[in-house]
């Protein structure tokens, strides 16, 4: 994507939070909607309610992609299989919400992705989402495991931004067996709980279609980001214990 000519795509001026319509750029330039000198909480905010994330940086610049069709995950349909069920019943773990934000993101950027060269989530990028965070707008879910000492280190987590009932998924990392599937598990049902109705999860992978995720036409993902952003949750996404499971905490 980063070779191609990027003359015909529009550069966003600072003072303007409004997208185009993302519907050309999909069909033309493989998603690629905008470019912008910026990554303002304000900005991003303005691009997940239009299904718009930004992907990744070069020379400067900010890259806005919208993605078709669209990949998600309406919460009271997550399905958790049999190996995975077991392990949250055996398996020692603790799952808690919004611990430790800026170990979750640094620990999905450093964490290396088969098939890929490097990470897209950059410095700018991990202080962009550390502003939503501060702003009460992006979220983290981190795993614990007991150590031989029987103390609790990260083992794995993701993080998302949240707006109305929507919660967007951009990341997750797994530094031991089973600790992002763990933290996916108990995190679903806790924003379920607090209100949210549809999880962004972007581009269609085997790992989240054994959760149960799905590919929506991009007009119906809109549609539907219409509606579910402009209403509140039935209670905030604040720091919590959700789960633990043959530890103390």
């Amino acid at each position: 994507m980063t070779n191609q000519n990027h003359t015909d795509i529009p550069l966003l001026a600072a003072d303007c939070l409004q997208f185009p319509d993302p519907r050309p750029a999909i069909a033309a330039h493989e998603g690629l909607v905008a470019l912008s000198r910026d990554l303002s909480a304000e900005r991003l905010l303005a691009a997940y309610k239009q299904g718009i994330f930004p992907w990744h940086e070069e020379g400067g610049l900010f890259f806005w992609f919208a993605t078709a069709p669209r990949t998600v995950l309406y919460p009271e349909r997550l399905h958790i299989g049999r190996s995975l069920a077991k392990t949250l019943r055996h398996k020692p773990y603790a799952v808690t919400a919004n611990q430790n934000f800026l170990a979750v993101i640094a620990a999905c950027a450093a964490t290396p992705r088969p098939g890929q060269g490097g990470s897209w989530i950059a410095p700018n990028f991990q202080v962009a989402y550390t502003e939503l965070h501060r702003l009460g707008r992006a979220h983290s879910f981190e795993c614990w495991y007991p150590d031989e000492d029987g103390r609790l280190v990260l083992a794995g987590g993701l993080y998302g931004v949240q707006i109305g009932r929507v919660f967007f998924g951009e990341s997750m990392f797994a530094w031991q067996s089973d600790a992002s599937k763990i933290a996916f598990a108990c995190a679903v049902p806790f924003l379920q709980r607090c209100g949210i109705r549809l999880i962004d999860c972007q581009q269609d992978t085997p790992h989240l279609a054994r959760f149960g995720s799905q590919t929506v036409p991009f007009d119906d993902f809109q549609a539907a980001l219409s509606e579910l952003t402009a209403q509140p949750l039935d209670k905030p996404i604040t720091s919590h214990l959700l789960k633990r499971q043959g530890i103390n905490w």
